[in-house]
């Protein structure tokens, strides 16, 4: 498979801008051992599993419904199954048998905490420290708020616009405050509004030189780490 496949596999959506968090991560954990045990919140089709799996960690592929008939097709694809189980589990209630060395999710806040349940949002993430072990990280990408003109589009184009609830940028710092480091990246802009992959790939293209110019907390997808 090429790596342009992978990444498509692995993100599914607006790539472009969404890879920036697997480069952002592979950078963050290439010193941590090899055959972690692992987690996915949210893994619905299972990318992110994908690429933990392809590092030789062991995965726990999971979501509200037991995700395996999608994501165990993909994981196929690439050979990698042997490494991964699958599981039904609520993100605000995780298993509190057993300690993992990574938590991973990306964009799953929003659903978890909708119509307004700002409470869930920390409850999720108060969840995540719980379940790590000892030096055990967080992994996450996020959709933000962002601006304005962001809102008023999913409001008019997005079927769960109205009970979305997303993460706000001066929320992060206060949700992840139990961490003792944590670093956290903002990207892209114009992405979000393409109605295709193509649309997005030359709208991520423009992200990619006008970044310098819109502030952080406008754009619309923040990715990071926290490590307990």
């Amino acid at each position: 498979m090429s790596s342009r496949e992978l990444m498509k596999d692995i993100v599914k959506w607006d790539v472009m801008n969404w890879s920036n968090a697997i480069s952002f991560w592979d950078e963050k954990i290439k010193s941590l051992p090899h055959e972690r045990n692992c987690l996915e919140l949210g893994g619905h089709e299972g990318g992110l599993s994908l690429w933990l799996a392809m590092k030789g960690n062991v995965v726990v592929c999971s979501d509200i419904e037991l995700p395996e008939e999608k994501a165990r097709a993909l994981h196929n694809k690439y050979n990698c199954s042997e490494f991964i189980s699958y599981e039904k589990i609520d993100a605000t209630n995780l298993p509190k048998d057993r300690k993992f060395d990574i938590v991973i999710f990306k964009s799953i806040m929003g659903g978890v905490s909708a119509n307004g349940e700002d409470h869930l949002k920390q409850k999720m993430i108060d969840e995540i420290y719980e379940s790590l072990a000892d030096d055990g990280v967080l992994l996450f990408a996020e959709n933000l708020e962002a601006s304005g003109l962001h809102k008023w589009f999913r409001k008019k184009f997005i079927n769960w616009g109205n009970r979305w609830n997303y993460l706000k940028y001066n929320e992060i710092e206060k949700l992840l405050s139990k961490f003792k480091d944590v670093e956290f990246e903002t990207v892209g802009f114009f992405g979000t509004f393409g109605r295709s992959e193509w649309q997005r790939k030359i709208l991520s293209r423009i992200d990619v030189l006008v970044s310098f110019m819109i502030p952080k907390n406008k754009k619309y997808i923040v990715y990071g780490i926290a490590k307990k």
